[in-house]
């Protein structure tokens, strides 16, 4: 509970901060958690209490929060060049180097990066990639923008736009142009007696007729994350790719794979279009990029598109966009260790590895007569509070059971992520399986223990 004196850690985060994404009754009942320092896949507040942090910080602390190999290269580059940009045709040696490597590791045969300084920017860029190439090639009413209920892009104007999150209604948002499909929850959006089958077609004909009705001439581009994340961990449903990416090569609309959560190992794969088998024109890359060890977002142009962009850009002799920080040299001396540590040091096989262990807890957890579903995709998974499990009747909203959870958790030294009516779990690479044991055996208590005061 919250230290009430006035000149506690907690008192001095309320005095001078604006929470963002909070659920401000749980802060104000029992105060901000004020962190010090981390180790390995715990992180420690200023009380001492030690914390095992199965939401990898915010997906993207996959390396631990101490790891001597990614503090190493920063130091090492803040020695040599603290800082610069990429513009006026200038740009660091580590700057160069993270391209290559960074195209080396696509799907694509060849390619260009665009740097920014989060996965929002680099969404944002997209966007504005796209609209900038369609304008230069004639087409300058090829504006609208694909994305789904429930998919999360970000949180600038246009990134919150592409976000499926009616929370975004009190800022006015979305702007026009941008359409939201169904998401593809089966478990959720199913019909009764619809096969998964006959949902992911179901799916598949709705993108079409939206296209026939809004204008083929008129969309810029489809955007998708391979697993929902920020939407609570949803998997699209069986053959879904397989079946919306060729209806949207024929009426030649770019397919964006939103990989600021799946890329780099998450699912198993580098990529998480690798895990679900589709090839899309570009790839939005952030979090895992950096193992969290620095802010920086990538926008990584596949062959047809990189091409097509850079004859745009020459027609008027430059790309007029960019961030004082895009490319930043020891940015991108971290990313290239990241790549290498979850590449070449075991992170990626431990996700593997692990991933048959986190599975089996879901479904072991999912036995519980209030958990609808349990579903996830490689190290990220999610368990779905139910009140009635038959008819998957959700708790009413104001029981606030997700955020109670979360809570039971933290007091337990477990942090875990509220989404909806879901708790999800996307623990660090590094976790051991008694790690993971932990983590269970944690969440499982605090599940029976609220769900006793709710049910």
């Amino acid at each position: 509970m919250r230290d009430t004196a006035p000149n506690s850690w907690e008192a001095r985060a309320d005095a001078n901060s604006l929470y963002g994404f909070t659920d401000l009754p749980s802060v104000h009942q029992r105060g901000c958690v004020v962190l010090t320092h981390g180790k390995g896949p715990y992180v420690y507040d200023t009380h001492g209490r030690e914390y095992l942090d199965a939401n990898s910080g915010l997906w993207n602390m996959v390396a631990g929060f101490d790891h001597p190999g990614l503090i190493a290269a920063a130091q090492e580059q803040y020695t040599k060049l603290a800082g610069y940009h990429a513009f006026f045709g200038r740009m660091s040696d580590q700057t160069v180097m993270l391209s290559e490597k960074l195209v080396e590791v696509s799907p694509f045969e060849k390619g260009r990066v665009f740097y920014t300084n989060s996965g929002s920017e680099a969404n944002d860029t997209m966007v504005k990639i796209l609209w900038f190439l369609h304008a230069a090639e004639g087409k300058p009413q090829r504006r609208k923008i694909l994305t789904r209920m429930n998919a999360y892009h970000g949180v600038t104007a246009v990134s919150a736009s592409m976000t499926g999150k009616p929370y975004n209604a009190v800022f006015g948002l979305p702007l026009p142009g941008f359409i939201h499909l169904t998401c593809p929850h089966y478990w959720r959006n199913g019909k009764p007696g619809e096969t998964e089958a006959a949902f992911t077609q179901r799916m598949a004909a709705e993108l079409e007729a939206t296209i026939i009705k809004e204008g083929p001439d008129t969309i810029a581009g489809f955007f998708a994350e391979p697993v929902m994340g920020a939407g609570g961990v949803i998997p699209p449903s069986a053959g879904y790719f397989q079946a919306v990416v060729p209806i949207l090569r024929k009426y030649g609309i770019p397919v964006i794979a939103d990989e600021v959560i799946t890329g780099f190992g998450r699912t198993g794969n580098t990529w998480g279009c690798q895990t679900y088998d589709f090839m899309p024109d570009a790839i939005i890359s952030s979090k895992n990029l950096t193992a969290g060890f620095f802010p920086m977002g990538a926008v990584i142009l596949g062959d047809a598109l990189s091409d097509r962009v850079q004859a745009a850009s020459e027609a008027i002799e430059e790309f007029p966009h960019g961030f004082t920080a895009s490319g930043h040299p020891v940015g991108c001396a971290i990313a290239l260790k990241a790549i290498d540590v979850v590449m070449n040091e075991g992170l990626a096989e431990n996700v593997r590895t692990l991933t048959p262990l986190f599975e089996e807890g879901l479904a072991r957890l999912a036995e519980n007569p209030n958990i609808g579903e349990w579903r996830g995709k490689g190290l990220m998974g999610a368990l779905e509070a139910v009140k009635d499990k038959a008819t998957k009747t959700p708790f009413d909203g104001s029981l606030s059971v997700s955020e109670r959870i979360a809570n039971a958790c933290t007091d337990a030294g477990l942090i875990c992520r509220p989404l909806g009516q879901a708790i999800v779990l996307c623990p660090p690479f590094i976790m051991t399986p008694a790690q993971m044991d932990e983590m269970f055996g944690k969440l499982e208590k605090a599940l029976k223990a609220v769900f006793a005061e709710v049910a």
